[in-house]
Parts: structure tokens; sequence; C-alpha cells
């Protein structure tokens, strides 16, 4: 039996989520498949399983979800890639800069 705790840490890579998130911030994830539009969530592209994304949930999609990173000006997130499976909702940044993101 494998034992899986409620919250799992995430640190974030890449610029497409800033503002809201830097390369470096460090995430508490609570564990679960639910989600609403505006939520930041960790999630699996349908498309690219071996890809773990942290983006915000736009709508519900497919029996999916249709997420898109912050930045503008980078689109590796539905656009590019599809729906995608939702693993975790962020629940705050617990370094460099502690607090609630969202």
């Amino acid at each position: 039996m494998r034992l899986q705790l409620p919250f799992f840490p995430v640190l974030v890579h890449g610029p497409s989520m800033a503002p809201t998130l830097r390369s470096g911030d460090a995430l508490l994830v609570w564990r679960t498949r639910k989600a609403s539009a505006g939520d930041l969530v960790v999630a699996r592209f349908r498309s690219r399983p071996d890809l773990l994304v942290v983006k915000r949930v736009v709508r519900p999609e497919d029996g999916a979800w249709w997420i898109e990173g912050d930045n503008e000006f980078v689109t590796d997130d539905s656009r590019t890639f599809g729906v995608a499976d939702v693993l975790g909702r962020v629940a705050f940044r617990y370094w460099p800069r502690p607090g609630r993101v969202g």
C-alpha cells in the first residue's frame, strides 16, 4: 500500500505564470481533482502525461480542464497541448515570499 499525504510540494520552473509566480517559487499543493475557474492548479496534459505544470483553470472541457498560464507571451498550456487533468490546487507559496497566491 502506498501512502499519499494530502499535500505535496512543487517547485516552479520558467516564466509561464509570471507575474503571479516566478521561477524558484516553492508551493504546497492540496491533492484533489476538484477545481474551479480561476484556481491555480498542478496538472498533466492528456497529450503530454510526462509534463507536470502549474497553471490557472479557465473552464471545464471534454471531461478535463482547459488551463492557461498567466504570462500571455508563453503558450505552453492548453492552447498548445489541449486539456489537462488536475492533480491538486495550489494552497500557498512557502518560499521565498510565503503567503497565499492566486
